[in-house]
């Protein structure tokens, strides 16, 4: 299975290989920057909360003109520079001491940051063909998940909060890993230049951010994907945390079990799930995301009804619905990305990609400040019924999506690796 989902092209091949490898790196400080800015740097609670609340706006306030660079000068001049500039802030965290260098030194992360994900999926997709194009996808993220798994385990055994060094290392080393997908991409000079070729004479301009937004199934792809992470993703940081130490009263220790019985759950079954929903519909594996990301918070709403009979089920329960979450994630990190890019032209596919990357930026903002509220109202019941409801919602305008797509671009066409991409359909 492993080897009928690499991709073809060998550059396509090293680039996985660079995803692998700043992963790594990423798990090595990921669960860790709230703990390194409060108990070792003393910023309080708020402050800290406000330093990665400004990264996420920074971010987003950026991803737009990261996608319009990428459409007009080619994804290589925007991802390179950005790796080298993300470098530069992680490797800086391990100096911050106060709240003013923290914001500063965080500002350069979020600029670094801000394209280099739309950049990537831009350049994956250009050096694939649409038959194979969802199976890399989902391979790249069970390497994702597979390095911030190995990242997370290593540094989890060498961090100590008395002990300031052990966290500039894992920062130091989180920098360097940025290098790696640059030194790649720099090594393949014919990888990453502009797509689409540039309007000449009376040539109407391919447009921007209006015409994607015209694009109908991809607003409609939009929309769900703004519901179903809303409800889903979004809610792992503070909803699934909280609700799990305050309302199912398991220990933390519990928790960071559920988040590496996620990792296990996707890196083990990825690569299945592939070959299992290829050639399938692809608004269908979406609806069946929604319903299975709704199974999960349910298992957690069981955890919080039993907790006070049966403490070690509660537990089962919190590891259960990471679990079933992951699965869930490895049905969507490959469909996500090839139907956005089947919906994209050249001329507009880093426009399409930002605004896929958006959608986890704008609910990242909308779901960790609705979780706290939702969960003190009525022991959390209110919480498990929104984001429940929230997922089967997004399940519903799956379906109705799919009657927008044609079908290559609903995946239920194999096309050969000759074929061309279908067109968008019409707005």
């Amino acid at each position: 299975m492993l080897r009928r989902s690499l991709p073809r092209r060998s550059e396509a091949r090293r680039l996985l290989i660079g995803t692998l490898l700043s992963a790594v790196g990423r798990g090595l400080t990921l669960p860790f920057l709230f703990i390194y800015l409060t108990d070792v740097r003393g910023l309080t609670d708020t402050r800290a909360g406000l330093v990665i609340g400004w990264y996420g706006a920074v971010t987003l306030a950026l991803s737009p003109l990261g996608g319009t660079l990428i459409d007009r000068f080619g994804a290589r001049r925007v991802v390179v520079p950005c790796l080298l500039i993300e470098a530069v802030g992680t490797g800086s965290l391990a100096l911050v001491h106060s709240s003013g260098s923290a914001l500063l030194v965080m500002t350069v992360v979020a600029i670094g940051s801000s394209a280099i994900w739309s950049g990537q999926n831009t350049i994956l997709a250009s050096l694939t063909d649409a038959d194979e194009r969802q199976r890399v996808f989902g391979l790249n993220f069970a390497l994702l998940n597979l390095g911030i798994g190995i990242g997370g385990m290593t540094s989890g055994a060498i961090i100590d909060t008395a002990r300031p060094g052990t966290f500039q290392v894992i920062y130091v080393l989180d920098a360097v890993s940025y290098l790696m997908p640059a030194l790649i991409l720099l090594t393949l000079p014919g990888v990453g230049h502009r797509l689409g070729r540039r309007p000449t004479g009376d040539e109407p301009s391919p447009g921007g951010y209006l015409t994607v937004l015209r694009d109908r199934p991809f607003r409609r792809l939009v929309i769900f994907g703004l519901v179903l992470t809303t409800c889903g993703y979004a809610q792992i940081e503070v909803g699934f945390a909280a609700y799990a130490v305050r309302v199912a009263e398991v220990n933390p220790r519990v928790v960071a079990w559920a988040l590496a019985a996620n990792t296990v759950m996707i890196v083990l079954a990825q690569l299945l799930v592939i070959r299992r929903i290829e050639g399938r519909s692809r608004t269908g594996a979406l609806m069946l995301v929604g319903a299975v990301f709704a199974t999960a918070w349910l298992v957690l709403g069981v955890a919080g009804l039993v907790s006070t009979r049966n403490a070690l089920v509660a537990a089962l329960c919190v590891v259960a619905c990471s679990a079933i979450f992951g699965f869930g994630e490895t049905m969507l990190s490959p469909v996500m990305p090839a139907l956005t890019n089947a919906l994209a032209t050249d001329e507009l596919r880093g426009r399409y990609n930002a605004m896929s990357s958006m959608i986890f930026g704008i609910s990242g903002v909308i779901g960790p400040v609705t979780a706290g509220p939702l969960i003190g109202a009525a022991d959390g019941m209110v919480w498990v019924a929104v984001v429940v409801g929230g997922c089967l919602v997004a399940s519903l305008v799956a379906l109705s999506l799919r009657r927008l797509l044609t079908p290559a671009q609903d995946g239920r066409v194999t096309t050969g690796s000759t074929s061309p991409e279908p067109a968008p359909a019409a707005a």
